[in-house]
């Protein structure tokens, strides 16, 4: 793919994660694109759909990796905590799908 193609893939597949998958604090739903994590994750997750290697262990590998600062900084916490088992599912599923799509 030339990196236009990249480019536009990554975008689409940020947005179709921003407006599907969120972090979970104290019962409130943040999705990805409102706390502006969505492109980190599409663009980190891009090589595995490129290389056909959508594992959940590299998966959550990667989400283990993401930081996310809660309380101005105070704290980091990676992004497996905050996301709820249903949207760690509906992200592979997510995944699956664009690399069908690739």
């Amino acid at each position: 793919m030339s990196n236009y193609q990249n480019t536009r893939f990554i975008e689409s597949l940020a947005a179709e994660i921003g407006e599907n998958i969120y972090i979970d604090i104290a019962k409130w739903h943040l999705y990805l694109s409102d706390a502006h994590l969505h492109t980190m994750v599409a663009e980190k997750m891009y090589p595995l759909i490129e290389d056909h290697c959508l594992e959940e262990n590299a998966i959550n590998k990667i989400l283990e990796n993401i930081l996310v600062e809660v309380g101005g900084g105070k704290i980091k916490l990676p992004l497996t905590q905050l996301l709820p088992t249903q949207c760690q599912k509906q992200l592979l599923d997510i995944l699956e799908e664009f690399e069908g799509n690739l």
